[in-house]
Parts: C-alpha cells; structure tokens; sequence
C-alpha cells in the first residue's frame, strides 16, 4: 500500500508556514512529505518561493517524516553541490530524504542567464548531471568537463546510504530516458489512463522493479463553488498545457498563457471536489496503481483545515 504524504507547495507559502503544515500533516497521520524547489511561483497570486534546501533542514530536524525533493541540475545548481546539499541532510537524517532530478523550467533556470536549451540537450544535461551526483555520493573524486564542469569534487560528508536518486517526468518519452539511469521515477497526476504510459515507458526504459512516486493535485473546501474558485484562483497558471510549461520565462508570462482558462476546465489537471468520500475514492483508485508514495497537494490556500478534514475522514477511509 502506498505511503501518502503532504506536498509543501513553496510557490504558495511562506517557508514559516509550511513548517507548520508539515508538523500538523504528521500529527494527522500523513506518513511523508514532498517539497516543491522553485525560484519564481508560476503566478504574483501564489506570491512565494522560499529556498527549499533551507528549509529542508528545518523541516526534517522537527518532524519524523521522510522527505522528497526534485529539484533541476546544471542551472541554479551545480551538480556537486546539489550532490553535497543531499548526502549532508542524509548524514544527519538518515534514511528520510529522496532526492529526484529533472530537466528543469525556464521560470526558475532563466536567472543564471545562461542560454535555456533544447529539450533533448535538457535531457542530455540532466543524464550527465545524475552520472556526476551518483559517483559523487558513491564516495568517487570526480573531474568532468561536458555541459558541466567539475574539477577534483569529492564530499567528504557522506550518508551511511546514499538518498534514493530519482527521476522527475511527466510525459512517456521523458520517463523512458531517466529509466536508464534513475533508482525511481516521480510524476505528477490525477488520471490513471494518462499515468499508466509514463509509468510503463519508464519500466521499459529501464526502470523496471524500481518504486514509482506520485504527486497528486487535489482542491477541497466544504463549500464546493469555494473549491472550484480556489483551484482557478491559484493554480489556472499551472493548467496550461504543452512544452510551453518548460519555456516561459516568469510568472507574468504564465498569466498570459492563462488568461483564458476557466474555472471548469481545472477538472482536467486539479481532483476538485468538497465530497470527502469522492476524494477517498479517487486516492483508492491511484493507491491500486502500485505507487511507492502519492504526495497530496492541496491547491487551495486553506491548508490546516485541509490537513486537519483530510486526516480525520481520509486517511482512515484508504486504510491509514
């Protein structure tokens, strides 16, 4: 049965604040965490984007949780300090943190100023940046000239087990490319049928026997036209489908793409719905699908009474 957890949304919270979700989610009886790793928040109405690795530490010193992180390689991040950001917070928490790589969005990679690539020189990219983490938590001294590059990196800080080194997708073909090298996947979704290709691209890739990890987008409020209004009001930037997720390059730019979406087509991407059981029914229907852990994001802004509702009549309805 899978664990299911809380999703720590940095783009919509103060760092402060989501301390206090991820404490009240363990008191409910969530069993693991999950936090977002932005630069920009994809819309001014979500308006925050804390530093995630700092807040890491925090958030894994004050619960029991395990923790999961994707964040993007070769960009914002080096790939030799990402390695050390990791092996340090599993050093001191062992067996809590998974660490999951992926090819990254303009949004948050565009500061750096350098040139935003293809996607297959993203996927590239990232292939050889997982190569440069996993011999760096392997105990290796590592020197790399590519796309990045590395001169004499060792981390004389390691875990006694190095953290699950995953990879993050969303479509079949990218799946079936971090297959080859990644000790799991992790993807976002809220439909079955549109899960299971990426979940069978990524076996065929080479992924076969490895745990697969959710995240899972859900609005809830007591009031169903407040739920609905909730899911637009916060998350119509994220509704966009396509390439052009991976290419715009701020928030404002988000709002544009957005401007015409309305609030009954967030069915599409966000589990809108203020019926409890409905909600326990669609977890039940993802939890058969095998996942090592399903991460719950809660679009709306009213996370304590959603911790709070979902723990109590939720969590018990899917076995937890």
């Amino acid at each position: 049965m899978a664990r299911i957890g809380y999703h720590a949304s940095h783009e919509q919270h103060a760092p402060s604040a989501l301390l206090r979700h991820v404490q009240a989610a363990e008191a409910a009886g969530f069993a693991c965490a999950m936090s977002s790793e932005h630069f920009k928040p994809w819309s001014n109405a979500q308006g925050h984007s804390g530093h995630a690795w700092s807040w890491l530490g925090a958030a894994l010193a004050t619960t029991r949780l395990p923790f999961g992180i994707i964040t993007a390689p070769g960009y914002r991040h080096h790939p030799a300090v990402l390695a050390q950001s990791a092996a340090t917070l599993a050093e001191m928490f062992p067996e809590r943190l998974w660490l999951a790589l992926g090819s990254g969005q303009r949004l948050n990679e565009d500061i750096t100023g350098l040139p935003w690539p293809t996607k297959a020189a993203r996927n590239a990219r990232l292939a050889e940046c997982a190569s440069i983490v996993r011999a760096l938590f392997d105990g290796e001294t590592v020197t790399h000239h590519g796309s990045v590059t590395v001169v004499d990196a060792h981390l004389y800080s390691r875990p006694k087990s190095a953290p699950l080194l995953l990879g993050g997708a969303v479509t079949a073909a990218s799946a079936r490319a971090v297959g080859a090298w990644a000790d799991g996947l992790v993807t976002v979704g809220i439909k079955p049928d549109k899960l299971r290709p990426v979940i069978e691209a990524f076996r065929e890739g080479g992924g076969a026997g490895k745990p697969i990890f959710l995240q899972t987008k859900v609005c809830w409020d007591p009031d169903p036209a407040r739920a609905l209004a909730e899911a637009h009001a916060q998350w119509a930037s994220n509704a966009i489908e396509g390439d052009v997720n991976w290419e715009l390059r701020c928030p404002e730019d988000f709002e544009t793409a957005a401007r015409f979406v309305r609030p009954e087509d967030m069915h599409a991407s966000v589990r809108i719905s203020h019926d409890l059981g409905q909600h326990a029914a669609w977890l039940t229907e993802l939890a058969a699908m095998g996942f090592a852990e399903i991460i719950i994001h809660q679009v709306g802004t009213k996370q304590e009474a959603f911790i709070d509702t979902f723990g109590q009549s939720v969590l018990s309805q899917i076995g937890f």
